[in-house]
């Protein structure tokens, strides 16, 4: 597995996304992807599992050194205060004494975004995140954090797949050297039943799903976490990284049309 350095920390490009998981359903799906090899498992506050995955973690054996957990804030708790609390509950509920990255899981637009940062780089100072950094951040909230604040952004998650054109970030991400961390790889499902995806697939031998994923995880300084519930489905997403795309494929994959947003609640910031 190929694994993205930032900010001091590694991350391993494909991993595995929680939301809409619970319970013990979700400490299940947890325990097996750990099992299969996955070393990378996203959470949020706003979930409501990170109890669960605590088990699982827990449970696993896993050393703590080889996993990587990245857990995220909500964007009505974005007062220091809240922040604190909220961060104080996610460590609690995960059972661990850090978490390897603490995003902001939306923008608010009444936030004092240097005390928010401030907050966050205090956690990173007394080592409870090993590094911070931000989800659904436009370019311009991006420049807020990056070149007025000078946060040290490891990350930015966003919807981001073969249907969603994002070029705009990615420039902006890529010229600060910043990861760019895909949710909804697979457009919710949506990328199953893609013609095109599909045809470059059976070339393959391969799904459409997983000609998706491959297409994002080659590019530079990109990684992905598709929710993934079934040992299946898991071992699939994992088996996707042995495709080997040429231009034709990726040419292919460019012409598709790239307007497909599945997640747009109405706090969302005005997209790029």
């Amino acid at each position: 597995m190929d694994n993205l350095k930032t900010q001091g920390i590694t991350m391993p490009k494909l991993g595995l996304g929680t939301f809409r998981m619970q319970g013990d359903a979700c400490r299940a799906a947890v325990e097996s992807a750990l099992s299969l090899g996955y070393r990378h498992i996203d959470t949020a506050e706003m979930y409501a599992n990170e109890e669960s995955i605590g088990a699982a973690l827990a449970a696993s054996g896993v050393p703590r050194g080889e996993l990587h957990v990245t857990t995220k804030v909500w964007h009505e708790n974005l007062a220091p205060d809240a922040i604190r609390r909220a961060f104080d509950a996610s460590l609690t509920k995960l059972r661990l004494d850090h978490v390897d990255l603490y995003l902001v899981h939306w923008p608010s637009k009444g936030a004092n975004w240097g005390a928010v940062f401030e907050t966050l780089m205090k956690l990173k100072d007394e080592g409870r995140t090993r590094a911070i950094g931000v989800a659904n951040f436009t370019t311009a909230l991006l420049k807020t954090a990056v070149e007025d604040i000078k946060a040290p952004i490891a990350c930015n998650q966003i919807e981001y797949h073969a249907m969603l054109d994002q070029s705009k970030v990615l420039a902006y991400l890529a010229a600060k050297s910043i990861p760019l961390v895909a949710y909804c790889p697979l457009a919710q499902g949506r990328i199953a039943s893609d013609p095109v995806l599909g045809e470059i697939g059976a070339k393959h031998n391969a799904t459409a799903a997983q000609v998706a994923l491959k297409w994002l995880v080659d590019q530079d300084g990109v990684a992905a976490i598709p929710k993934a519930s079934r040992r299946e489905s898991q071992q699939a997403n994992l088996d996707a990284l042995k495709i080997m795309l040429d231009d034709a494929d990726r040419k292919k994959i460019a012409a598709l049309p790239k307007d497909r947003r599945c997640v747009n609640p109405g706090f969302a910031p005005a997209w790029d």
